[in-house]
């Protein structure tokens, strides 16, 4: 009789429980949506044509690529002076990577709502030096969320660049710069080139998480920046109309797979390059 692999056995009850936790409850979604309240693809109909859902679509996906190109190009300074600067800089950056993951995301959405709104720190601050004669609208619409949403994800994009600036070949960069290249052409012909796959990478994985936001565009958008996971909630709880709500999530949740699929594809040139 044969027995299992040892890394099988190992695997399986992990896989035990990612299947009862996440496998299973998704397939209940799915048949939500195609049986509440009537068996038929009729709430995938109504999720792809009412106006009301394809605006809340667009409005999550601008939110989200602005969200993504704002991290990225954040989180590539940060990851830069991180990996690359000075011992007192790679500290100070360690700091800053860190220090948000001990923080949680429902104390960081009302720390930037108590520091972005109509009264709060900066809006004070402007109108005392004389720069405003009013408040600025900074919360309750899409400029809060995305300031929000970016303070988080911030820190998810610096793992994938660390990785991709670790790897450059320092040859290459001396080679550019034996060959005459000043500072900025080497850094922006080559090293960036060279970071790319990091770059991709991160703006991918802040794309996935950024899309199933709840908790930052509820808070600082104040119900009128609503995105795809609000809208799913609001289906839910306050209409209610569970299969509309099931399908824009699986809708949502196959959105994210396909995302993750060109995530690995990139991360693993070599793999695909083989296969």
């Amino acid at each position: 009789m044969k027995t299992l692999p040892r890394s099988l056995m190992l695997l399986g009850p992990l896989l035990l429980f990612l299947g009862l936790t996440y496998i299973l409850p998704f397939l209940g979604v799915m048949r939500w949506s195609v049986t509440q309240p009537e068996l038929g693809l009729g709430q995938y109909a109504t999720a792809l044509s009412d106006p009301l859902i394809l605006s809340v679509f667009v409005r999550t996906l601008r939110v989200c690529v602005l969200v993504t190109v704002f991290s990225v190009i954040g989180a590539y300074i940060v990851t830069l002076l991180w990996v690359r600067g000075s011992p007192a800089q790679r500290l100070v950056m360690e700091l800053c990577i860190l220090i948000p993951f001990w923080i949680s995301l429902l104390t960081r959405a009302f720390g930037w709502l108590a520091m972005l709104s109509n009264r709060g720190i900066l809006n004070s601050w402007l109108e005392t030096l004389g720069i405003i004669n009013e408040p600025l609208a900074m919360v309750r619409n899409e400029f809060g969320v995305i300031v929000g949403m970016t303070h988080f994800l911030l820190p998810f994009a610096v793992f994938p660049l660390a990785t991709a600036m670790r790897n450059v070949d320092e040859r290459v960069l001396k080679a550019a710069r034996g060959m005459g290249a000043g500072r900025a052409r080497v850094f922006w012909q080559v090293f960036v080139p060279m970071t790319a796959t990091g770059i991709l990478g991160a703006a991918l994985v802040v794309f996935v998480f950024s899309l199933g936001f709840f908790v930052t565009p509820a808070i600082l958008g104040g119900g009128r920046s609503v995105m795809v996971a609000e809208l799913i909630y609001l289906y839910i709880f306050q209409i209610p109309n569970w299969g509309l709500a099931a399908a824009i999530s699986v809708l949502l949740m196959l959105t994210v797979g396909a995302l993750m699929v060109l995530l690995m594809r990139i991360t693993n040139p070599e793999k695909n390059n083989n296969a």
